[in-house]
């Protein structure tokens, strides 16, 4: 399938290119005013996986492949955005092409870093981004029913049925509300699928704290997000961007005794590429052999030849077979051979549901 693509979005100065600075080491422009950021910065990080890291030790392919995830550095939008202020057409467009958003919402007190509306109000700015996006939705919306509306009047079933799920979004929309929070049957859903709005995608909103906020990273503000999130169902991730951009800078080892001395397991980035694949759905199975380890991204839920599909496109018409083993038994016994030797390695077919970290050898046929 397709590199999954999470769009950064939120007000200026917030700390979405710090944050994008410690995602890619890209060394995107930070800078204390709005619109420092412009056209889309694009880059390309990998899901941490110590499945991954473990079978390149066992097997000591010649080249290894970890998962990924795009991260799209939008710019900053402001009140006004849906109507063009601000660059704003260009930014919600770029936003489109995205799977998911990533919501930055500032968290933090810093009379060094201007806030665009002049204090630090998460709600105030959740509500600033999303009634942006609800009107570039509903604009788009109208616009979809306006050029239906012919053909439904000629009495065509099938438009009319479109126009109906249609306008029942945009009186959602009207209500200010983002269509992630508004229910639609299977029907209605199939219906509108070949129109993408943006309030429809998956979020994630991201609390940017201070150092100090280090390591419960919780307080007053982050409190509010949680509280927004809660009432559409979105995960929240806390992170300190600040500290994420320090990180970045330094080896693996050098990266895991600086989070100890912070009192964190993990980094928050590590936790933002993770939400992003359980946000989306995704699950990760595994090829190892000589010439390559490898995560492959797929649906959870897919079938073992939409897996092999992401290899090559003509493995799901050729599939015949796939060998499947636990990761568990390859790191406990130490190679294929081993594994199918132990009688645990299992022969499926057409109808296996591909499981996250799955082993996966298949057999295909012109």
């Amino acid at each position: 399938m397709a590199g999954l693509s999470c769009g950064i979005v939120g007000l200026p100065n917030v700390g979405k290119s710090t944050l994008f600075n410690a995602i890619t080491k890209a060394g995107a422009e930070a800078a204390n005013y709005p619109f420092c950021t412009i056209d889309p910065n694009v880059g390309v990080v990998t899901v941490p996986d110590k499945r991954v890291e473990r079978l390149s030790e066992i097997v000591q392919p010649k080249a290894v492949q970890f998962a990924t995830v795009e991260y799209v550095d939008i710019a900053g939008l402001v009140k006004g955005a849906s109507k063009g202020e601000g660059r704003g057409n260009q930014f919600l467009d770029n936003i489109k092409n995205t799977d998911a958003i990533v919501h930055v919402v500032r968290c933090f007190e810093n009379d060094n870093v201007v806030h665009v509306d002049g204090k630090v109000d998460p709600a105030a700015d959740i509500e600033t981004i999303n009634l942006e996006l609800i009107l570039a939705d509903l604009e788009r919306c109208e616009k979809a029913i306006l050029n239906l509306s012919k053909k439904a009047r000629s009495g065509d079933k099938e438009t009319i049925a479109v126009s109906d799920a249609l306008k029942k979004m945009a009186a959602h929309l009207e209500s200010e509300l983002s269509l992630r929070t508004l229910e639609l049957n299977e029907e209605e859903l199939r219906l509108v699928s070949n129109y993408y709005f943006l309030t429809n995608k998956p979020v994630i909103y991201l609390a940017n704290v201070a150092e100090d906020d280090l390591p419960e990273m919780e307080n007053a503000h982050v409190a509010k997000v949680r509280e927004f999130a809660a009432t559409e169902n979105a995960p929240v991730v806390t992170i300190c961007g600040q500290i994420e951009e320090e990180i970045s800078q330094l080896d693996a080892e050098e990266a895991s005794e600086f989070l100890a001395d912070l009192g964190l397991k993990e980094s928050g980035l590590d936790r933002l590429v993770k939400q992003s694949f359980e946000t989306l759905g995704l699950i990760t199975y595994l090829t190892a052999g000589e010439i390559e380890v490898r995560a492959w991204t797929i649906t959870k839920g897919w079938l073992a030849p939409e897996a092999a599909g992401v290899i090559h496109t003509d493995f799901i018409k050729g599939f015949i077979r796939a060998e499947v083993s636990n990761f568990e038994d390859f790191d406990r016994l130490g190679s294929h051979k081993a594994v199918k030797e132990a009688g645990l390695m299992r022969v499926e077919g057409k109808d296996y549901t591909v499981k996250d970290g799955d082993i996966m050898n298949f057999l295909i046929g012109k």
